[in-house]
């Protein structure tokens, strides 16, 4: 029988010979591959998510696109114009128009609508309505479809039609919403007699009060009118005031309104439908606004609805300040992402260089042997393969399921990076370390290792790529430099600069400390010292590399998560003045009794009453342009001091010599100086000297004030404003307090405040990625500890062999590699807290994180409100993890060891 000469395969026997170091590297290469597929999912997922709550929020009339077009002609006859503006003439038309839209715009069918409105509002001529300042309301009268589905009839019925109805009739039926009727005093049965037609007004009866049942959808604030009355102002000095309103007709009604002086038009609201739009649409989403606004697809559009239609929109707005708020944010998270992707890169590395490092002997031999550099790299190739291609794959397919309804092109070249690093790295290490056969491993410790001219030069062009991206961001910030990688990139480029310095000083040190330490009289300091400036070169520059970076990213990272947090805290904060702001909508005096019903609520601690008024310069003028804040200086000076809100000693609102001390705002000061001033408020004249000058206060969230003393003031009201602090307010309880007191009263929370500011999907989305890329990153860092703890394992393990047979104990052994980890970690652990402070203050200038995390604030404050600043506990906390971590990994090296015997670890010919 013949002999198999061929022997075993290698890739089969090299994974039989060790399993777990194949398990390992799998589970490191799905891990990796996972992370960098899942991050541009997760991005697109919440920049797609960002998109569609924006447009879905916004305000209706901003979104909606409302295609107008004016009344038929005069040269048409009185028929076909009336039949032009009847529901299924306007219903054609809507149809074609919904399908010319372009590309990604679809009009979402359950919220637009069509029909014909009065341009101009008709005046009410019944006496019987409410007339603030003497002025009739006015009407909008609008024939539009679709009432049926949007509103509930609380009274009466819908308003009806017949085919009757021409441009002579002068009688209809409405309908009005239920805050409608209440405001103007109707009801089902009431009629509306409306001026603005030549041959008698028109007559419109209500037949029923509508509650909407979707009262923010575009069907009914498209037109707010149509929902809720306003008042409106004349252009008279001073203004009067009268009502605005709304009246829904029948569609069948639409002729009626032809032969008045409404300026009765045409039109077709189309609501965006948000379901199926991604991030990627919103460049085409403003480019299609603007084809149909003044382009291509306005010409479409009238050929549809008549050659003057019109179409306008606020959609391109809404998009636009979607794509700032993303733009800003993105660079920011790209400095998580540059940061966790080098760490990886870097394990991805040790891991190849430890496998490499562990077959040194087996490659040498094979070298020694006849082995040529592309059989042994092909091998080692087909065996990092097996291993890591099917990992690759579990990782991108992990990351699909994971984040659905996301592009796949970016994650499926980002698992493939990983596969094609993670089976590259151990063929190219041993490559370059068996480009000629040895017969013996050369020392390439710290102490004796010599950088040569080409590590220089690679060091020196990361410096410069450093200082450049640190100068471009600070110049410009992060505003220009949206997808710029080298900008986003720069706290990583200065952590792994000041890793490769670090890595040219550590071996000074460990020489100037091991010769006092080779003088004392135990043995541990001085081998400990000695070991460690003897660790080969690779063993500390990669995890330097890896900690560093980390340590950086985490610095960074936590920097921008507290300045969010604290620009967030300090915006609530600005809105209420406290826990809590109690006050009326109209700014009238609170009901006695309310202050010690809040003070009584579980959790309020103290509760500040404050009186708001006004008051001028001159007597003879009639505009109240100061606002005086009334308050008891004790309470409220402890309330200022406590929010550091402008705080000041109380005795600064003192009252002497009928002159009232005040604390001013600085433009107020600079309006009434610092010498006393009389001023007229309600109550009469009163002298004022302004002692302080403040430019936030609790009372007032934003603007000008002057701050005295409510007992000083004579004729002022009751206060206007409770402002109530406590740890742990009972939000239902204060608002039960509160309800007795009339509808006008508002009651204003802080955390509620703080939790609006990061509801925004971007916001939000982007804040999720960035922790989890600083855990990831620190993940990765702790690995590379350990990864590089386990390339001298042998060694140590060997070493403590040799020494037990020479009287060491155990105690000592623990000591020793405990001592000897320490010089590394103590390197890496300072010098990542000092690059972070460094880099935080280096790119705070040119880091913008009012957008993150301030992108819905109501513009109580102005810009840089949210400052990039070091945060103490991100610099400490992951240093302090890292040295524990690896006087751990040591200690416990140092416990297996002991278990062993030293026969185990000193064999004949073993050169460790």
């Amino acid at each position: 029988m013949p002999r198999n000469t061929r022997g075993a395969p290698w890739v089969r026997t090299r994974l039989r010979a060790a399993p777990w170091s194949a398990v390992a590297f799998g589970a490191l290469v799905l891990v990796t591959a996972f992370l960098v597929a899942v991050l541009p999912r997760a991005v697109e997922a919440y920049e797609t998510e960002g998109l569609r709550v924006s447009v879905a929020t916004a305000a209706p009339e901003s979104t909606v696109l409302e295609l107008r077009a004016p009344r038929p002609g005069l040269e048409q006859p009185d028929e076909a114009r009336a039949d032009a503006v009847r529901p299924e003439a306007l219903a054609a038309v809507g149809g074609t128009a919904r399908a010319l839209l372009p590309e990604p715009l679809r009009a979402d069918p359950a919220e637009s609508a069509y029909g014909l409105r009065t341009g101009q509002s008709l005046e009410g001529l019944d006496a019987a309505l409410p007339r603030p300042d003497g002025l009739p309301p006015r009407f909008t009268l609008l024939a539009q479809s679709g009432a049926a589905g949007h509103a509930t009839v609380r009274e009466g019925r819908l308003p009806t039609a017949g085919t009757s109805v021409t441009m002579e009739t002068r009688a209809v039926e409405g309908a009005v919403t239920a805050e409608t009727a209440r405001t103007l005093r109707l009801r089902a049965g009431s009629t509306l007699t409306l001026a603005g037609f030549p041959d008698g007004p028109l007559t419109v009866r209500i037949t029923g009060v509508l509650e909407p049942r979707h009262p923010q959808g575009s069907y009914w604030s498209a037109e707010p009118v149509l929902r809720t009355p306003a008042l409106a102002s004349t252009n008279a000095r001073p203004p009067r005031y009268y009502w605005e309103a709304g009246v829904l007709l029948a569609p069948g009604a639409a002729p009626a309104l032809l032969g008045g002086q409404g300026e009765p038009e045409r039109y077709w609201r189309f609501a965006p439908a948000t379901g199926r739009l991604t991030a990627a649409d919103a460049p085409a989403l403003v480019e299609a606004v603007a084809s149909l606004e003044d382009g291509p697809g306005l010409v479409r559009m009238r050929g549809a609805a008549g050659p003057t239609a019109q179409l306008s929109t606020g959609l391109e707005q809404v998009v636009g300040a979607y794509t700032e708020t993303r733009e800003a944010i993105t660079p920011v998270v790209a400095v998580a992402a540059f940061g966790i992707a080098t760490v990886a890169v870097i394990v991805l590395v040790m891991s190849g260089s430890l496998a490499a490092a562990r077959r040194y002997a087996e490659l040498a031999l094979l070298r020694a042997r006849g082995g040529s550099l592309g059989g042994i790299a092909g091998r080692l190739l087909a065996e990092s393969a097996v291993p890591a291609v099917p990992a690759a794959a579990g990782g991108l397919l992990l990351a699909v399921f994971a984040v659905e309804g996301a592009r796949s092109l970016s994650s499926v070249l980002g698992a493939g990076a990983v596969a094609l690093l993670a089976c590259a790295v151990l063929p190219v290490r041993a490559v370059v370390a068996h480009r000629r056969p040895r017969a013996h491993q050369e020392r390439d410790d710290l102490a004796h290792a010599r950088p040569g001219g080409r590590r220089a030069v690679a060091e020196l062009t990361l410096l410069a790529l450093a200082a450049g991206s640190v100068a471009a961001l600070r110049r410009r910030g992060t505003d220009g430099g949206a997808g710029d990688l080298l900008v986003s990139a720069a706290p990583v480029l200065v952590g792994l600069v000041a890793a490769l310095l670090l890595v040219r000083l550590y071996p000074l040190p460990l020489r100037w400390a091991a010769g006092p330490a080779g003088r004392l009289r135990g043995v541990v300091g001085f081998l400990s010292l000695a070991r460690a400036g003897r660790s080969p070169a690779a063993v500390a520059t990669l995890p330097l590399l890896a900690l560093l970076t980390a340590l950086t990213t985490a610095a960074f990272g936590g920097s921008v998560l507290t300045g969010v947090a604290d620009a967030r805290d300090r915006v609530a904060l600005l809105e209420t003045g406290a826990d809590a702001r109690i006050e009326t909508t109209d700014g009238a005096p609170l009901p006695a009794g309310l202050a010690r019903a809040v003070r009584d609520v579980a959790g309020v601690r103290q509760v500040t009453a404050v009186g708001i008024g006004f008051a001028s310069e001159r007597a003879s003028d009639d505009r109240r342009s100061l606002t005086v804040v009334g308050v008891e200086p004790d309470t409220y000076a402890g309330l200022a001091r406590r929010t550091g809100l402008g705080g000041f000693a109380p005795e600064r609102l003192g009252t002497g010599g009928g002159v009232l001390d005040a604390v001013a705002s600085p433009g107020v000061a600079e309006r009434l100086g610092r010498s006393p001033r009389r001023i007229w408020t309600d109550g009469g004249a009163v002298t004022v000297r302004i002692t302080t000058v403040r430019s936030r206060t609790p009372a007032v969230p934003d603007g000008e004030f002057l701050l005295v003393d409510a007992a000083g003031l004579k004729g002022f009201g009751g206060p206007a404003i409770l402002l109530a602090t406590g740890a742990g307010l009972d939000a239902k309880a204060l608002r039960a307090a509160v309800r007795g007191a009339g509808p006008d009263v508002s009651v204003t929370l802080r955390a509620e405040e703080r939790a609006a500011l990061s509801d925004s999907p971007s916001q939000s989305g982007a804040e999720r990625i960035y922790v989890w890329a600083v855990a990831a990153g620190a993940g990765y860092a702790l690995l590379a500890v350990v990864l590089g703890m386990l390339r001298s394992a042998p060694e140590r393990a060997a070493l403590l062999a040799r020494l037990r047979t020479l009287g060491l104990t155990t105690r000592q052994g623990r000591n020793l590699l405990g001592l000897e980890a320490l010089p590394l970690a103590l390197l890496a652990a300072g010098g990542g807290m000092a690059v972070g402070w460094a880099t935080v203050g280096l790119l705070a200038p040119g880091i913008d994180l009012d957008r993150l995390a301030l992108a819905d604030a109501s513009g109580t404050v102005g810009p840089g409100a949210a400052v990039l600043r070091a945060d103490v506990w991100s610099l400490a906390l992951p240093a302090a993890c890292a040295v524990l971590l690896a006087g751990a990994v040591a200690v416990a090296q140092a416990w297996w060891a002991g278990r062993r015997t030293p026969v185990t670890h000193l064999r004949a010919g073993d050169m460790r």
